[in-house]
């Protein structure tokens, strides 16, 4: 009601079976955005220690993401990416709509970055059609190092299905997987309108640490 978005092709996802929203990443508010506006539950992962913590805060905060969707992931560990993946899976063999961000990590320039092969994966494994997502605008809401969100205009693009049937039983060869990523980044670029960039992004973190 506040930002009113601007939302095309929700007619796009499908209301049962096993889908998986794949979406540019520009801010972190746009894991709240997605399932407010899509036709069904959409489940995205979120850190553990939210949803454990203590108080009245604590409680409302577990509630509100539960409701959400949110699934529950333990990210502090080496294994963080296999335990993402494997909750991806469960939701998707249950039925479930599963949202991702393929690039990893929220874009700090505006432009979208090669994706990370998980997404295509989870598609792969579990039969799962993909809906592009494209997100405009969420970066003026919520910029990053910004806790509470201002009010700017947002736009969301849902894309046309797709399925990668075509793959079926190839799960395990990284050349098809980095193929059905590349398709899938290439429609999130049509929709969000952003420069691609064929390099995995890297935080301000990691640059420092390479340096």
């Amino acid at each position: 009601m506040l930002w009113r978005p601007r939302v095309h092709g929700a007619d796009r996802i499908p209301l049962d079976g096993p889908v998986i929203l794949a979406a540019n990443h520009r801010a972190a508010i746009d894991t709240a955005f997605i399932p407010l506006v899509a036709p069904r539950r959409v489940a995205f992962l979120g850190k553990a220690e939210y949803f454990v913590g203590r108080g009245v805060r604590g409680r409302l905060t577990a509630a509100f993401l539960r409701a959400l969707g949110y699934v529950p992931v333990d990210r502090g560990n080496a294994r963080a990416g296999l335990a993402a993946l494997a909750a991806g899976r469960e939701v998707l063999e249950a039925g479930g709509a599963f949202g991702i961000y393929p690039e990893g990590t929220r874009s700090l320039d505006g432009r979208l970055y090669r994706g990370h092969t998980g997404v295509a994966s989870l598609a792969l494994s579990t039969g799962a059609v993909v809906v592009p997502v494209g997100l405009r605008g969420t970066e003026r809401v919520q910029p990053v190092g910004r806790l509470l969100p201002r009010l700017a205009r947002v736009e969301i693009r849902f894309g046309t299905p797709l399925e990668f049937s075509r793959y079926e039983g190839l799960d395990g060869a990284p050349a098809i997987r980095r193929a059905v990523t590349d398709e899938i980044m290439d429609a999130i670029a049509e929709l969000s309108g952003q420069t691609y960039v064929d390099s995995y992004h890297r935080r301000p973190d990691e640059l420092r640490d390479a340096a």
